[in-house]
């Protein structure tokens, strides 16, 4: 497993480990963790080449992942790591005895959706670098997969959350908790998310189903959260009352067009701009139907549902 000591990759060891599954993972320094073998190397560079011996199943999470503050001279290494180093990988596979790859790419690899909810036949490209780059990778894990006659699965999860939360989910939990997060005066906006625990369950069967070969799965619980709704579950869960008032969003809008001129200024994006705005405010909303179907699976969690756990592992 490339990938196997981030968010994902860690529990989805666990999970394969608890199976009776011998796990292998990859990582550039070497570190204790759910997995029986650890081999050192970097995805992007130099790989062992007997990094696939012995494997059925590859899961690959490698990848530099979206930064809103990756200045624009460094984006380069998004092609370097999501695409070169993906194909790279495949290089490797195609030499061993390997049966499946699965990978782990971004809803991102879609362009914005804006205000519809959309499934796989959406086709639109994004047009930001991290976008393209996963875009292209899945690209290459298909066609290797037609060509070589192999099984390959794609999954384009949503916004994740469950156990050590990261990004802007934990911020916002956090925040809340402390009173620094007002409730925003946005009811209608639709985002999609998924369980870490359903995901991993997606995960292994597209590597052992083979209704799964070839597929692009976008991977969600199938629920609708607006702004309004994830702040009212974090303040049940942290038992904090949900203030009558509520903030108007114009303020913030005058805020983002503060850090979008220091942006243009520094060339570097500012913490908080128009996008950091959107992600609050705008939606991005996915439909699961296709995963569902394809391999007879209902997700088990929601934020909902999976929020007290989420905070019992932040304290």
């Amino acid at each position: 497993m490339t990938g196997a000591t981030g968010f994902i990759g860690r529990q989805l060891c666990q999970r394969l480990q608890a199976d009776g599954m011998h796990v292998t993972a990859l990582g550039r320094s070497e570190q204790s963790g759910p997995w029986d073998n650890f081999k050192s190397g970097d995805i992007a560079g130099v790989l062992p080449m007997d990094l696939c011996e012995n494997i059925d199943v590859v899961y690959h999470l490698a990848g530099i992942a979206h930064a809103m503050k990756l200045p624009e001279s460094q984006q380069a290494i998004y092609e370097q790591v999501n695409i070169n180093g993906t194909t790279h990988l495949l290089d490797i596979i195609r030499e061993s005895e390997v049966k499946s790859l699965v990978y782990f790419s971004s809803i991102k690899a879609m362009a914005d959706p804006g205000e519809s909810c959309v499934d796989e036949a959406f086709q639109d490209e994004p047009n930001d670098p991290y976008g393209l780059s996963k875009r292209r990778a899945e690209q290459a894990v298909l066609t290797f997969g037609r060509q070589q006659g192999f099984h390959v699965c794609v999954l384009r999860p949503c916004l994740v959350y469950g156990p050590n939360p990261k990004g802007n989910l934990a911020r916002m939990l956090s925040a809340v908790d402390r009173g620094r997060f007002p409730p925003l005066r946005i009811r209608n906006n639709r985002r999609s998310m998924i369980s870490v625990a359903d995901l991993i369950e997606v995960a292994i069967r597209a590597g052992q189903d083979t209704r799964a070969n070839g597929e692009v799965f976008i991977v969600s619980d199938g629920e609708y959260y607006s702004t309004q709704r994830i702040y009212q579950a974090m303040c049940d869960a942290l038992n904090k009352p949900v203030p009558k008032w509520t903030f108007p969003v114009w303020p913030l809008s005058i805020l983002a067009g503060v850090g979008d001129i220091i942006g243009a200024v520094t060339r570097r994006p500012f913490a908080f701009n128009s996008e950091a705005l959107r992600r609050i405010t705008g939606s991005a909303c996915y439909q699961n139907t296709h995963v569902c179907h394809k391999l007879d699976w209902q997700p088990a969690e929601t934020l909902e549902s999976s929020l007290p756990n989420i905070i019992k592992s932040m304290k």
